[in-house]
């Protein structure tokens, strides 16, 4: 499975991208991908980030009938910009919604999921 690098290193707490190696692109992305999406090269390879963010955009969820989601209610469901550039969907924890701000500093931390053992990247405040 291509992405196993990517679920292992989240087990080790440890958030990848991926970083395009062709003449003059570089651009990092994340959903890891076996190409780039900006020049389409098939020349990319891991890289680890810094696990640094700001929040984009953000949404309360307060109601989610689809497991484990559910027994989460309420959550915020968010969009975060990497310090290396790429947008990433993900969850923010340990704010609360009215210390939520446009721009605020976050640093990525891992969630193991449930008993599948899978660790999820999720941010909290820096």
């Amino acid at each position: 499975m291509f992405s196993r690098v990517y679920w292992d290193a989240a087990a080790q707490g440890r958030l990848l991208l991926r970083r395009c190696r062709a003449d003059g692109c570089g651009a990092a992305h994340h959903y890891p991908r076996e190409f780039c999406p900006r020049c389409w090269s098939e020349d990319v390879e891991w890289e680890e980030a810094s696990g640094r963010a700001t929040l984009y955009t953000w949404s309360v969820v307060h109601r989610n009938d689809l497991p484990p989601f559910g027994e989460r209610v309420p959550y915020v469901a968010a969009v975060v910009d990497l310090a290396e550039g790429p947008r990433m969907m993900t969850e923010v924890v340990d704010c609360p919604e009215a210390d939520l701000r446009i721009g605020m500093a976050l640093r990525v931390r891992f969630r193991t999921a449930d008993a599948s053992g899978i660790a999820v990247p999720v941010f909290r405040p820096a």
